[in-house]
Order: C-alpha cells, then structure tokens, then sequence
C-alpha cells in the first residue's frame, strides 16, 4: 500500500497536489498527516523524506519527496491513472508547465499563503505578484486553448498539471483574484471536484493555526 505523508490540509499547498492527483486518478493511498508545527515533524518526516520536507511518498522501500518527483512515479507506476497527456505534444507542454509551476511564482506563494478557511477576501497585490498571476492566467488560457479539448481542465482530463497547479486555484479563491472568463470558468471545473471538496472540508476542520500563513494575523479570519 502507498503511504502519503502530508502537512496540513488547511495550509500545505505541496501537500495537496500528489494528494489530489491520486484521489482523481482513483490510486489508492493511506494518508499520514503531521501538522508542520509539530514538535516532531523533522524528526518523524525524515525517517521517509531526503528534504525533511513533506509531501513524501513511501512504496514499500522506495522513497519519493517532492510533489513533481511524486507526480512522476506515480505516472510510471499506475499509467492508467491518466496523470499526463497521451499526446507527445500536449505531454511536454504539460511537464513544461508543471516544472515551471514548481520553480517558480515564489512572489505569489509568500504574498498569498495557501490557507483555505480564510473567507475569499482581497489582497492588495505586489507587483510582482500580480504578474505571477498574469502569467499563470496566460499559462491557463493557452493550454485551455490549445489542448483542452473536450474536457474542463488544462489539458481535457484532469492530470498533473492541474494538480501542481491546484493550490495557485486555492489563492485566487481566498484572495478573490481577478482573472478573466476561461480562467474563471477553469478555477470552478477544479472546484467542484469531489476530492477539492473533500479537502477543503478536512482543512476547515482543522485547529492549527500557523501565524505566517495568517495574513490577517493577529486575527484569523475563518469561514
């Protein structure tokens, strides 16, 4: 059985996107959850992880950490969860992107922390956070565009690509970010999956709080 070991639901945006790719993908997994403030934490997410780092992956004796890493083996070991684009194509632009989200875009991650139960509110944006955003909508539009097909997400059916990108889908929800039609209409179809929802009602159950993820903080604004 896969072992998945995750930060908080509420606030551990690499967490979520192996985690959501395997629920859509219908790869069965046990969950182990340690709250990132946990007093153990590295000491208990090292015996399974390289980094010390959550999301990591245990299949028996092999080790994976880091969320694309994850993404990958998975897609070798299950190819029939669908997690990348038959296409060559559409497979590299796919990967392309999923690289691209996890390098990069660092001034909207630490402008607008991953955290679900704050009510959708806006947030003045840096200038180099709105262009994250401006080049993540453009990223959407253009694989919407040319690869969407038939289906609602990045390229038709959900893989992971829309799984790295799942948690930026979290922050222009909590941060009511603008963005345009298709791009709106993309963030719904990813909302409305059963384990989006599923999440999202782990997090909200949740009781750590973790002031640098509190933009608001001292207050901590919960829906």
């Amino acid at each position: 059985m896969l072992i998945l070991f995750i930060g908080n639901k509420n606030y551990s945006s690499w967490s979520m996107r192996p985690w959501i790719a395997m629920k859509v993908g219908a790869i069965a997994f046990e969950e182990e959850l340690i709250s990132l403030d946990a007093k153990d934490f590295k000491s208990r997410v090292t015996k399974v992880s390289g980094s010390g780092k959550v999301p990591a992956l245990v299949d028996g004796h092999v080790h994976v950490w880091e969320s694309l890493a994850i993404l990958e083996y998975l897609a070798d070991k299950v190819p029939q969860a669908g997690l990348w684009p038959t296409d060559p194509k559409a497979r590299a632009h796919a990967r392309t992107i999923a690289a691209e989200m996890h390098t990069g875009f660092l001034p909207l991650r630490r402008h607008c922390p991953m955290n679900m139960w704050r009510p959708s509110k806006a947030r003045i944006l840096t200038p180099e956070a709105a262009a994250d955003v401006r080049r993540i909508e453009a990223i959407w539009t253009d694989c919407r565009t040319r690869f969407g097909g038939e289906g609602p997400f990045l390229f038709g059916s959900f893989g992971a690509a829309d799984a790295m990108y799942a948690p930026v889908v979290s922050r222009f929800i909590t941060y009511a970010i603008d963005v345009g039609p298709l791009a709106r209409t993309y963030i719904e179809a990813v909302q409305a999956l059963p384990p989006w929802q599923e999440w999202r009602a782990a997090a909200l159950k949740e009781r750590w709080v973790l002031p640098q993820n509190e933009v608001d903080w001292p207050a901590v604004l919960r829906v």
